[in-house]
């Protein structure tokens, strides 16, 4: 059984290792260097575009082979361990306890990536220490595939299931990672659907205390609307960086889009700021749906503001800055009409009171919110019969407190074995938050 120093040593050959190789020869350099310290047989399993399915790296891309546990290169995240781990974000046991195979998840800060497969050498004990090697194992390498998943076409193709059009195509290239958090926010979005959305874009940062976000929908559903949502987006955050305020962002937009489309093309949004260390939000609503606030984990509260028409019309009517305070704890919701305005076959809208419900539902019991997102998707699209008519998109943001919070370590470890104590758990900060703790 190798030391914790060797494990250690490791990591660090591992890093040197990876500054010259490209996306498809990590699976060959991990299996290497982890073998050398008792973990074999590594591989990586990267989550589609949808998180529907585990897809194994240096296999089949997830379009083009089988979608069920028993296929080699993919493994569907509903109902296997490998899945449970990529929910939960705890190392799962995968296989007989005989085996001593791993589900490891691969976390870029709290962007869940997918998961890694370990197998122990007969003589590992899997213990805290050993626990957190693997941990530090799929961090790693989560960190190794975003430095190089940007310049790869393999990572592009692993992860999608169809072919994306070109509208989509921009979008996802130029929004933030869906799930971000510091020690007072976690920010995370899904958006559907999610080859072929066309007018949808979301975006947020950070600036020391402030907290940036803004939402995008642009009108159409072609590939003018991706030109219009992703110059929104390129006017808001070239004027952001210059400092400017929420009002000066707005009229910014709307001036890119009149001398761009010259008033023939618009888009509604959102622009908030919060502050992270008080909870301030100050917010604007462009022609779109105020956001909702979930409070105490079963209370939505829509925010009041009057609106402004949406950027592009020039109409010549100033937005209005509006400010609500937010408690410890509160969800801040932004979406876009596609979630709350599409109707099934019988003309049925999903509507704000089932959106908001599945929301409260899943808050009770305990998911973090990237899974309660993925969850809540894939229930849109099944209420929807898969067909999507309308962009739908969520952004989620919840304000920890003014007091930065310590992560919670989450019993999350499924199947270890029983001498095996809570310290080996993950330590999530998108899961659980202890407020209290300096």
């Amino acid at each position: 059984m190798s030391s914790p120093a060797a494990r250690g040593r490791m990591l660090g050959d591992l890093i040197a290792a990876s500054h010259v190789v490209t996306l498809e020869q990590f699976p060959d350099l991990v299996a290497k260097h982890a073998a050398k310290v008792g973990w074999l047989d590594v591989q990586i399993y990267l989550a589609d575009l949808q998180q529907v399915i585990l897809c194994r790296l240096g296999g089949q891309a997830c379009g083009s082979g089988g979608e069920s546990e028993s296929a080699p290169d993919a493994v569907r995240v509903e109902g296997t361990l490998a899945g449970r781990a990529f929910q939960t974000g705890g190392i799962v046991a995968g296989g007989t306890s005989e085996a001593g195979q791993w589900w490891v998840p691969m976390l870029d800060g709290t962007e869940r990536l997918g998961v890694l497969r370990a197998t122990a050498a007969p003589d590992t004990e899997m213990d805290a220490q050993a626990a957190q090697d693997l941990r530090n194992l799929g961090g790693l390498i989560a960190l190794m595939t975003v430095s190089k998943r940007g310049g790869s076409d393999t990572y592009a193709r692993l992860v999608r299931r169809r072919r994306m059009n070109v509208a989509a195509e921009m979008e996802w290239r130029v929004m933030p990672p869906r799930t971000f958090a510091t020690d007072r926010v976690l920010i995370s979005a899904v958006m559907e659907p999610a080859y072929e959305v066309s007018g949808d874009v979301f975006d947020y940062a950070v600036a020391e205390e402030t907290v940036h976000l803004a939402l995008f929908d642009a009108m159409g559903h072609d590939t003018a609307a991706g030109l219009t949502a992703n110059l929104a987006l390129a006017a808001s955050r070239n004027h952001r960086r210059q400092d400017c305020g929420i009002l000066e962002i707005a009229e910014a937009v709307e001036r890119a889009l009149v001398e761009q489309f010259s008033s023939d093309r618009f888009a509604t949004g959102i622009l908030a700021e919060l502050d992270a260390g008080t909870g301030a939000l100050t917010w604007t609503s462009l022609g779109h749906p105020p956001p909702v606030i979930i409070r105490n984990g079963r209370t939505a509260v829509t925010l009041s503001c009057s609106p402004a028409p949406p950027m592009g019309t020039d109409l010549g009517v100033p937005p209005t800055l509006c400010r609500d305070q937010l408690e410890p704890g509160d969800r801040l919701l932004l979406y876009t009409d596609g979630i709350t305005e599409a109707r099934d076959h019988r003309g049925h809208e999903f509507g704000l009171e089932s959106f908001t419900d599945f929301l409260i539902q899943h808050h009770a019991d305990g998911l973090p919110v990237p899974e309660t997102l993925r969850r809540l998707i894939r229930r849109h699209l099944a209420y929807h019969h898969g067909r999507l008519e309308d962009d739908a998109t969520v952004l989620v943001l919840e304000w920890s407190g003014p007091t930065p919070y310590r992560p919670a370590r989450v019993e999350a470890l499924a199947g270890l074995p029983e001498h095996t104590t809570p310290a080996t758990a993950l330590p999530t900060p998108w899961t659980t938050h202890d407020t209290d703790a300096p």
